[in-house]
């Protein structure tokens, strides 16, 4: 069987995270820390990366696991969480099915029980992960060497690096992206970026100088009297 190699144990009960423990181990789990409360919990997530949570939901101290969780995954959104609990009434199921849970195991529970939702949790987890990581693919228009861009995300990176840019720049390099290789026309351009408004046809010429200025490695290619294109070397 196939787990993770950091697992989080969030339990009160000192019996039950020694149970749990052991199954980790047996199932040559290298890395597993055991907390009772939320405190020690986020403390030791801004120091250590961990690869799933097994969350019991009455823990000590003033925040309970689901509180708990949503605040985790305010942060770490794809960090997997399975749920451990006593209850499995219908407000609790309702409150830990909001939080799209990867599994809920009902105590008491077996070692088969532990092995098999956490197996299968991190299946689904690394599908996921690999259709995430299709999709960045998939959206990234590579520019050349430096420069990437994300029509999704509608931001550009430089060495991997999200690139500041301010509005009307934004909506320059928006419209050249998506248009790349294939010239933009002026008249298209200013009416993109200044809509209703009524600018001189040197607007466009210094927002591109600017542009430029800031970002030179970016192929922006000019055609007189015509426009401007984005020259991509890979599509």
């Amino acid at each position: 069987m196939k787990l993770p190699q950091n697992i989080m144990i969030v339990e009160d009960e000192v019996l039950t995270q020694r149970f749990l423990k052991n199954i980790l181990l047996k199932n040559d789990v290298k890395n597993i820390e055991s907390y009772d409360n939320a405190q020690d919990v986020l403390r030791n997530m801004e120091i250590k990366n961990y690869d799933m949570i097994l969350m019991d939901i009455n823990i000590n101290g003033e925040m309970n696991g689901i509180e708990l969780s949503k605040k985790i995954l305010n942060q770490y959104t794809h960090l997997p969480i399975v749920f451990i609990s006593a209850h499995n009434d219908c407000n609790t199921l309702n409150d830990v099915l909001e939080l799209s849970p990867y599994g809920f195991i009902c105590k008491p529970f077996s070692s088969r029980d532990i092995e098999t939702t956490l197996e299968l949790a991190y299946k689904r987890f690394l599908l996921q992960q690999e259709k995430l990581n299709h999709d960045k693919v998939m959206d990234k228009l590579i520019i050349n060497e430096r420069y990437t861009y994300s029509e999704t995300m509608r931001r550009l990176y430089c060495d991997n690096k999200p690139v500041k840019l301010k509005k009307k720049h934004q909506l320059l390099v928006d419209i050249l992206c998506k248009m790349n290789n294939k010239t933009v026309r002026f008249e298209v351009l200013i009416n993109a970026i200044w809509e209703d408004q009524v600018v001189a046809a040197s607007a466009l010429r210094t927002l591109i100088y600017t542009l430029r200025q800031a970002l030179p490695e970016l192929p922006i290619d000019s055609y007189s009297k015509v426009g401007y294109s984005l020259q991509v070397t890979s599509v």
